[in-house]
């Protein structure tokens, strides 16, 4: 029987890889860090372009990480920058998370991050993490949770960006409120040892909330988003642009203020 499918909703256009290779272990696995070491084993999964990635393998160096990601074509990003980094214990390969093609117990740690949000049975996903983990490792979690987002001045095209974005991350099979569920999810999955907590990005200097309103006003447009908002009839070209405008009108003020939220797991296997 194949497992649950779900549509990746953001894709990999540039306006979405500006964001995701902004993203480090710093900014994004943060509650992950304390618990990591020279010489462990560690399996991203969903790697994407692999920054995060590669911060993790510097600091379990010389342990062994492998990231995977179901798009070839990404990898191919992250390798380069390994190769530019001179990383050489990470290896980046196609993977599936329903299936991962490791045996069981075969990492220390395995992570995800802004993954379980897309995918139709997150659960499922959470238990194929686990078997590859060793007994006594961690599966690690952390998910952004659209619905928790907060900003300033409340300018009604985000509101309506907001609206829309949950309609297709569902049309999609994902749960984009994701973060709040990631505690229920690991023990529907099994887990009976889960660290769960929460933490934030907050865009709200004069440099951030220009690169995070231009990144979105360029991915309602132009990404996957634009694209499947247009095919399922949920959005015009028209529509999208008039939230682009909302985004920069945000963005051009001196006032402006974004946090999104993120829940985060540490499930003992």
């Amino acid at each position: 029987m194949s497992e649950p499918r779900a549509v990746y909703t953001h894709g990999h256009h540039a306006s979405v890889l500006r964001s995701h290779t902004w993203r480090t272990a710093e900014n994004s696995a943060a509650y992950l860090l304390p618990h990591l070491r020279s010489g462990m084993s560690v399996l991203d999964v969903g790697c994407g372009p692999g920054t995060i990635t590669a911060d993790l393998a510097r600091i379990v160096a010389p342990g062994r990480v492998v990231g995977v990601d179901a798009a070839e074509g990404v990898l191919g990003q992250a390798r380069e920058l390994i190769e530019a980094q001179g990383l050489g214990n990470v290896v980046y390969e196609v993977g599936d998370v329903y299936s991962l093609g490791y045996p069981e117990g075969s990492f220390d740690v395995v992570h995800a991050h802004q993954v379980l949000q897309h995918l139709a049975d997150p659960v499922g996903a959470l238990a194929a993490m686990r078997r590859v983990c060793r007994e006594g490792g961690l599966v690690a979690a952390r998910d952004s949770d659209y619905a928790a987002f907060t900003f300033y001045p409340e300018v009604p095209e985000l509101t309506e960006w907001s609206d829309l974005y949950h309609r297709l991350a569902r049309a999609n099979g994902g749960e984009p409120d994701a973060g709040r569920r990631l505690l229920s999810w690991a023990r529907e999955a099994g887990f009976s040892e889960v660290t769960s907590s929460a933490s934030a990005w907050c865009f709200a200097t004069p440099e951030d909330r220009a690169w995070w309103s231009e990144v979105w006003a360029d991915r309602v447009t132009a990404s996957a988003i634009a694209q499947q908002a247009i095919s399922y009839g949920f959005a015009t070209q028209a529509d999208l642009e008039r939230l682009a405008v909302g985004w920069r009108t945000w963005g051009s003020s001196p006032d402006a203020w974004f946090a999104v939220l993120h829940g985060e797991i540490l499930c003992r296997a």
